[in-house]
C-alpha cells in the first residue's frame, strides 16, 4: 500500500474497521476489493451503520464473496430496502482471486474483511487480509506488546 493509498483511506468519511482481526490473526497479504452493493446499501454504509463483527471471505466459483458483513437497512428506504446479512460479492482481479484460493488450500489460512472506506470517487471499497490464525500464546504476546507500548507511551508523556 504506498502513501496516497494510506491518505485516502485517512480522508475517507467512513471507516468501519474489523477491530478483532489484528488480535486474532497474523496479516500474510492485503487486497482492496470493490463491493457489488444495491442503493440502499451504499446509502447506510455512507451513513456509517455498518459492521464486520465475525465476518469472512470465502471463494466460490472464482467470484469471491463477503459473508456475515451487517449493513442496517436505510432509514429512507421503503420496501425496496436490502437485507441486513446477506453474502456479497467482491471485485477483484483473476489473478489475486486464484493467489487466495491457492493459499487458502493451506490449512490455518483465511481471507478476513478489515477496513469498509468510501474511496475518492465515492466508491465503497474494502480491504480484505490472508489470514493466518494466531494460538494462545501469539494473542497473550500480543496483549504484552500493546501493553509495553501504553506504558511507554505513559512515561514519554509524564517527562
Amino acid at each position: 500500500m504506498n502513501k496516497d493509498q494510506e491518505l485516502i483511506r485517512k480522508k475517507s468519511p467512513v471507516n468501519i474497521r474489523n477491530k478483532k482481526a489484528s488480535f486474532e490473526y497474523f496479516f500474510i497479504d492485503t487486497f482492496t476489493a470493490g463491493i457489488v452493493l444495491t442503493g440502499t446499501e451504499i446509502k447506510s454504509i455512507r451513513n456509517g451503520k455498518a459492521s464486520l463483527v465475525d465476518t469472512f471471505c470465502y471463494i466460490y466459483n472464482r467470484e469471491i464473496w463477503v459473508k456475515g458483513m451487517s449493513i442496517s437497512p436505510y432509514f429512507y428506504g421503503s420496501y425496496n430496502n436490502h437485507e441486513m446479512k446477506r453474502d456479497r460479492k467482491l471485485l477483484l482481479n483473476r489473478k489475486e482471486i486464484e493467489k487466495l484460493q491457492s493459499a487458502t488450500k493451506q490449512t490455518g489460512y483465511t481471507i478476513i474483511p478489515l477496513l469498509v472506506f468510501i474511496d475518492e470517487h465515492g466508491r465503497a471499497k474494502m480491504d480484505i487480509a490472508l489470514c493466518k490464525g494466531k494460538k494462545e500464546f501469539d494473542k497473550r504476546q500480543t496483549l504484552k506488546e500493546k501493553e509495553d507500548r501504553r506504558e511507554m507511551d505513559r512515561a514519554v508523556k509524564r517527562y
